[in-house]
């Protein structure tokens, strides 16, 4: 592993893990930050092993026998025909690649590593993607944003830095992920440059590279090497991108021509087949969990053809829809149990795994959207899942990024964490003194035991954004509602950002490079 990077980053402590860290946040509703997730729980198994074998056999039958459809991307079909895949032109622009049995599986377990890091410009706030971590990460894509106004419309570049600032005051989220919204405001060919740059500049935890065009992906990798340096960038992660699946079974070649971009500079691809059962795979889950692995294995494969050792996620995004009317739905059993199957596929390959977040079909940050999220969140912690992405502010079934779901999910997110440290087995967790004390003494309470004394500030996790009073103190407070309460934090957190210290030779370099860039081509918008 190469020295830390010399970004002239502010070293800023983040709290501790466990009871210290808990109450270091009870003085503040952000920016006391979290560690990432290691967890002491373990992942939930929902296929018996016999189960299992028989997914990754019918995977191996799939790949053999039906192939996967590479389309205008003669590059990498000849990378797997040189690997002894069977490439069969279909057309011009498409080639069906037919894989031998355990072709892909092979590659993969060959080189690929079982965990890797992901480093941030401040080195105290990297994370271990992989073993027993838990990375929380923000909401991803949504075109629209439903912001401080609470008005629902179109994403600005103003939104997008807000967001950046949020996720970088949220003490349980431990990444500033990547398109938190889309800035349409900004040409569609030059926001990528705005996005990277707000990332680098508002935050200093890790951040996601641009995949929408391979151009812009060599522009992510550039700008990371301005911050970290060439070499530094070479040996290391610095950038996490997410390469979506033409589900069922296709790849294009803008997904393909950025995952090959960053495997060739060792940055690490989520590949992640975008599954909504019934429509880009069956109703079934084990069929679903046969395509998404199938899908996974051909992709994954191929950055290790790119460069042996790149790092590479198994993803899954698994939502169901109404077969009444076509929706999205979320939070439903069958997408929970997805998640669970493809996370235990994701140990026997060997590569760390990826999954949903806090999603929901809900149009306002109501009940329906902290059910559909909870239902989405639980099995995602359960299931042992290293990278979560939209942990935070998913609205409207990923339409919309909304602030106010921002803030109550961060809270569900710091429960989850409390969650994943596991029942306390020191001589304190155990109690024993404060049990004897108690009877000893003919007490019917532990309320002023020496033991509670000491542990009631951490003993229990308590919301930013619930409310627990009695009924006349809420209303005497104004009979605030929990959104409520999430809108005034996000508005404090906001008003009492500080943005994290950037050498000014980094920050000079960054606006020299996207300022040249920018002027390089016209704008578009489409």
């Amino acid at each position: 592993m190469a020295d830390e990077p010399e970004t002239g980053g502010r070293r800023k402590r983040g709290a501790g893990g466990g009871a210290e860290a808990r109450r270091l946040l009870r003085g503040s509703q952000g920016n006391i930050q979290l560690p990432y997730i290691q967890r002491k729980i373990l992942p939930y198994n929902i296929l018996s092993d016999e189960s299992l074998d028989i997914i990754e056999a019918n995977a191996d039958t799939i790949l053999q026998e039906i192939g996967i459809e590479i389309r205008e991307d003669p590059e990498a079909v000849e990378l797997f025909r040189k690997a002894g895949a069977d490439c069969k032109v279909l057309d011009a622009e498409k080639v069906r690649v037919r894989f031998p049995k355990g072709l892909p599986r092979s590659i993969i377990q060959k080189t690929a590593p079982k965990s890797f890091i992901q480093h941030a410009r401040n080195p105290e706030r990297s994370v271990e993607i992989g073993g027993n971590s838990t990375v929380f990460a923000p909401v991803y894509g949504p075109p629209f944003v439903r912001g401080l106004d609470g008005v629902r419309r179109y994403g600005t570049i103003a939104d997008f830095q807000n967001l950046v600032r949020l996720a970088y005051m949220a003490p349980a989220l431990h990444h500033s992920g990547g398109t938190v919204c889309e800035p349409v405001d900004v040409p569609v060919n030059k926001r990528h440059l705005d996005m990277v740059q707000a990332h680098i500049k508002y935050s200093d935890k890790p951040f996601m590279g641009s995949v929408t065009h391979p151009l812009r992906a060599e522009d992510s990798v550039s700008m990371a090497k301005l911050v970290f340096g060439d070499k530094f960038v070479d040996e290391n992660c610095v950038l996490i991108n997410l390469i979506n699946v033409n589900s069922p079974m296709i790849y294009d070649n803008i997904m393909l021509g950025a995952l090959k971009v960053y495997a060739a500079a060792n940055q690490a691809t989520i590949v992640t087949p975008f599954i909504l059962s019934g429509a880009m795979s069956p109703v079934a889950q084990a069929g679903t969990l046969t395509q998404v692995l199938a899908e996974v294995l051909c992709g994954a494969s191929l950055t290790q053809l790119v460069r042996p050792g790149a790092p590479v996620v198994f993803g899954v995004f698994a939502s169901s829809m109404s077969m009444q009317t076509g929706a999205p739905t979320f939070g439903t059993p069958e997408p929970s149990m997805v998640i669970y199957g493809a996370a235990q596929l994701a140990r026997r390959l060997g590569i760390p795994f990826r999954s949903g977040g806090s999603l929901c079909a809900s149009k306002l940050p109501d009940a329906q959207a902290a059910y559909e999220s909870a239902q989405t969140l639980i099995p995602t912690l359960m299931a042992g899942t290293h990278f979560v992405l939209h942990a935070a502010g998913w609205l409207e079934g990923g339409l919309v990024s909304s602030f106010d779901k921002f803030i109550m999910d961060v809270d569900q997110c710091a429960m989850m964490q409390r969650f994943a440290e596991g029942i306390d087995m020191s001589e304190n967790g155990q109690a024993m003194d404060a049990i004897r004390e108690v009877r000893n003494a003919g007490k019917t309470h532990f309320l002023e035991s020496a033991h509670t004394r000491a542990n009631f500030e951490s003993a229990f996790y308590r919301s930013i954004v619930a409310n627990n009073d009695s009924y006349e103190q809420w209303t005497a407070e104004g009979e605030k509602r929990t959104e409520d309460k999430a809108h005034n934090i996000a508005e404090k957190w906001l008003k009492d950002y500080e943005a994290p210290a950037l050498d000014p030779a980094i920050e000079e370099s960054l606006v020299a490079f996207v300022a040249k860039k920018k002027a390089s081509m016209p704008d578009a918008f489409t």
